[in-house]
This record gives C-alpha cells, structure tokens and sequence, in this order.
C-alpha cells in the first residue's frame, strides 16, 4: 500500500497542477508535502468559511457599467452554479456569446478580471456588439455539487462519475439549454488549463456549437485513469482512502500558496494586495481582499470534495463511442488536429507544467489542418505572454482581452491585428507582461530537449 501510496502521490500534481507538469511534477509534490508533514488537517478559519459563504448567497450585483447575474441551471438532476457577465445597458446590438472554462479547483470566481476587461475593452471600441460572457462551474468543483453530499455515500451521489466525458457532457448541455436559446449564435469557448483540455474535445465533438476556440495554457491530457475502480461514487475502500488523504493534502493552505507561488509570475496577483472582484464597489471588504488560496481553500469545504478528487483521480481520459458501439479515448492532440473551427493559442511563457514547447507543439498540430467541407481552411494563431504563468485569465487578464478584442470580432482571424507592432508591453496593476506572437517558423524550430519535452506530454 505504501508504495502504490507514493506512485499515486508522485503523479497527482498532474492532475491538481492541471495535468502536466514538465520539470518536475513528482518532486514538486514531494517537497510540498515533505513541508507540510504534521500539518495537513487546517480548521476552517471565519475567513475561509466567509469567503465560500459570500459566493453561494449572492445571485445579482451590479458595477457602474456592467452587471454580474449568478444563477443556477439543472444538469440532469444536479443543480450547477453559473455566471452572466454583460454591459448595464444593451440595447438592440448582436450579442457576441463567450464561454469561460476554469481550471482545477477553482470556480468563475477565478474569471472575474477577464470578465470584466473583456467588457470594457470592448465597450471603449464602440463596436456595434455586445459581449454576454458566461462563466460555470463543473459538477464537484466551485459551487456546484449534488443538492446532499456525504464523502460519496449519499444518494445524490450514487453512481456518480466526476471524469472528462462527464464535464464535458454537462458543458455541451449548457450550450445548448441556456447560451444558444438565449443568444441564437455559436459560442466563443476560452478555455484555461482543464477548461483548454475540455474546450478542445468538446469543439471535437460538436463543431456546430463552437465559433471560436481560445487555449490558455491549455493541458494536453487528463487525469490518472488509475486501476481497481472506475471512479463512480461510493469508492472502495482503498481509492477512497487514498483519495482522502491526496485531498487533505493539497487543500492546506501552505500548500495551495506554494502550488499558486509555482503558478503565477507574480505574487500580488494572488495574495489578495489587489481587488479580485466583478464589482467596483462591494461592502463586504473582507471578502473583497480576501487571496485566492482562501477562496481555492472555502471551495473545498463541503461534505463532497474527498469523494469527488477521488472520483477525478481514477477517472479516464475524454472518450468517445464509434459506430460499433466500441468506447474509444479522444487523444488531445489527434482531436485538435480535426477541429474545423479558428483557434487561439495564448499561453504565459513563464508556465512550468504547460511550457512553451507544448504550445509550440500545439501549433504545429493546428497547422496541419486541411480545408474543410466548404473549401475554408481555419486559421491558428500563437500569441506569448511573458512575465506570466500557468493562468493568463488571471495573471494577465488586461493583455488576454487585448487580444481577444481583436480576435473576437475579426472576419478575417488570420490577418488580425493581435498586437500592436513586434511586441506590446502591458500594464497589470502588478507589473508588466509582454504580448508577441510566435511564427509557425518558430514553433517548428523546436531544440531537440523541447521536442523530448512536449511528445511526453499528451
């Protein structure tokens, strides 16, 4: 048992570090939990518990331009929280729909600073559309969790399978229940982290919902897909053990600031010095400055999150179900390469677990794509984001709207102006990030360690 114990420790951080870490995953985990030995059992502090307390009561709020509706939506018959993001004023403009895919552990919460750059950014283009920006949280991560939860024993629970087909299943039905009937157009997806991975294989599986896709850091593979059980609620004993334990330890709270210390570029982007809020205004200034490792940590509270990382951890990869009758995984790379849609790689160069080298790798597998159906061939685009890590949404969430606004609303995506001029520094309150686009000439340049690098991954 110990030594499975240690394998499975080892290879977690793929998964909580969304999946792929390339320089060092197994002893990142090690030391972290090498440090923390002794102290993996936190109390929930009035902070913590505020923090969650203040994300599940609020349902509408409103800033000087733009308004903020959470809501809640049933998929199947779980109830699933999610986001609508949008000017104050609409009035009788074409609305541009964009759906914001989150990474593990986190909910919409963690969009809120795109969401609102988005909006203002294009509200200062007076252009002719409105952005209706969406943002959800997946079944067992954020607010979103079976109506009675209890560690996988509840019935609510049973026979529940928290894993890729699943999340991306519950993604496809929000598109077509609430985005399509209440905007009438496909949908921009920008996906960061696992919200790339299930981006991508939902665009795979349902071009027509789909107009655009953006990758932000996107992670290439999913999960563990460990043995002895298929991850459906209640887990057997040892899954559920195992489970409990991996849980307990990344959820602590030296842990989530050493994990975010890894992430990010820079450490006042996450610490809680600036505003991490939707609104301009908030009378709650404790929950306003509260540091995203509280909000990551009063997500995990509930009676549903040991059974749920267990659930993930012996998941499988996306799939898919041929003719036949016969499941089949989805590779990542081999449904990129299929998707007949414009894409967007916009990825923080300083990302240790989803380097450079796997965006260049992502690249070149865009840029073998055919012309479609109709004669068109999509276009790809890579654009870098220096000084900024594993979450550009954000870290960098001025410079990620800079280019999407362009992105967006282009009609000829391969020819847009992403940037202005070779480079483009950008100011975030916490320092500086530089926008430049990378060639398809340089992706292909790839040095013989990144080639190694990027083909183990995915």
């Amino acid at each position: 048992m110990a030594k499975l114990f240690a394998t499975i420790a080892s290879s977690v951080l793929v998964l909580t570090s969304s999946f792929g870490s390339h320089k060092h995953p197994a002893n990142t985990l090690h030391n972290l939990v090498r440090r923390n030995e002794g102290k993996v059992a936190v109390s929930s502090s009035p902070a913590v518990r505020q923090s969650c307390r203040h994300l599940t009561q609020q349902t509408s709020c409103m800033s000087s331009s733009f308004h903020l509706e959470q809501s809640t939506w049933m998929f199947k018959k779980y109830p699933i929280a999610y986001e609508v993001a949008s000017d104050v004023v609409s009035g009788n403009r074409d609305v541009v729909p964009i759906l914001l895919l989150n990474g593990f552990g986190v909910g919409s919460f963690h969009q809120h600073r795109l969401m609102k750059q988005l909006l203002s950014q294009h509200q200062s283009s007076d252009a002719n559309t409105q952005y209706k920006i969406y943002g959800i949280d997946y079944l067992g991560q954020g607010k979103s969790w079976p109506a009675s939860c209890d560690d996988g024993m509840s019935e609510d629970e049973y026979n529940l399978g928290y894993s890729a087909d699943m999340w991306i299943d519950q993604l496809t039905s929000f598109i077509q229940q609430v985005i399509a009937p209440s905007t009438g157009q496909k949908v921009h997806i920008v996906g960061n982290s696992v919200g790339g991975y299930l981006g991508t294989i939902l665009s795979y599986k349902h071009p027509e919902l789909v107009e655009t896709l953006t990758l932000l850091n996107a992670t290439p593979v999913w999960g563990l897909n460990l043995p002895m059980w298929d991850g459906k609620l209640p887990a057997p004993p040892l899954p559920r053990f195992v489970g409990r334990a991996l849980f307990d330890t990344i959820r602590n709270l030296d842990v989530i600031d050493q994990y975010l210390d890894i992430a990010y570029v820079y450490k006042q982007a996450f610490d809680g010095t600036f505003d991490d809020t939707f609104h301009d205004e908030q009378s709650d200034q404790e929950t306003k400055s509260n540091a995203l490792n509280l909000k990551i940590r009063g997500c995990t509270e509930g009676k549903g999150g040991h059974a749920a990382f267990a659930s993930i951890l012996w998941s499988s990869p996306a799939s898919t179900t041929d003719e036949n009758g016969n499941i089949q995984t989805i590779g990542f790379y081999d449904g990129l390469q299929q998707l007949p849609i414009d894409i967007l790689l916009l990825f923080g160069s300083n990302d240790e677990w989803c380097t450079p080298a796997v965006a260049k790798r992502m690249h070149t597998t865009l840029s073998k794509r055919t012309a479609n159906s109709d004669g068109y061939t999509p276009c790809q685009r890579y654009v870098t984001i220096d000084n900024a890590g594993h979450c550009p949404n954000h870290e960098a969430p001025t410079a990620v709207a800079r280019a999407l606004e362009s992105w967006l609303g282009a009609s000829d995506r391969s020819n847009a102006s992403l940037i202005t001029g070779e480079k483009e520094s950008i100011h975030e309150p916490w320092g500086e990030v530089m926008l430049r686009e990378v060639s398809i000439e340089e992706s292909e340049n790839l040095s013989f360690v990144d080639k190694i690098v990027s083909s183990m991954v995915g």
